[in-house]
């Protein structure tokens, strides 16, 4: 089964858990200090709130997987369409550990596929960016906090980002 998976950026992460409980009529999987999330079944969504970025609203779209197959085949699909991919492997963001790849549409979203191996107590445990634009999406402007960096020297950005 994939599910559906929307991170969203807000600026008071208290007043927003009171208002995705109300809206999902369901008490978050998970809170911390920045960040919230929501495992729902009805429908299949992984939706979560943080407060790491500059900009609040969407930070990127996704689907999680429970398999490792499922994210293979997600990610032959996107190497099939010839979509620039970023293959981040085994990383760590919001409080997981997980397998996971990159693509971006079009508009520039960037959707995360990903496979959660298991939870972890940290957001993140690469060192703490410097800049904060987005939480953890590659994206492409210059001043993204996750986003992946080039490599002096490279022809592609380091595979290392959050969330």
């Amino acid at each position: 089964m994939k599910r559906f998976h929307v991170h969203l950026h807000v600026d008071d992460l208290q007043a927003s858990v009171r208002f995705y409980q109300q809206l999902f009529a369901a008490e978050p999987a998970r809170v911390e200090s920045d960040y919230a999330k929501w495992m729902l079944t009805d429908p299949p969504l992984n939706f979560a709130i943080s407060t790491r970025g500059s900009q609040p609203g969407l930070d990127h779209f996704g689907f999680q997987t429970d398999s490792a197959e499922e994210l293979d085949a997600l990610k032959q699909r996107a190497t099939g369409a010839d979509m620039a991919l970023l293959d981040e492997g085994e990383t760590t963001c919001c409080y997981a550990r997980s397998e996971k790849h990159w693509v971006t549409d079009p508009q520039g979203i960037a959707w995360e596929h990903f496979h959660t191996l298991e939870n972890i107590p940290v957001f993140n445990e690469a060192p703490a960016p410097v800049q904060t634009a987005a939480c953890c999406a590659p994206v492409p402007a210059a001043n993204a906090c996750c986003a992946p960096r080039a490599t002096p020297g490279a022809s592609t950005p380091s595979p290392k980002s959050c969330c």
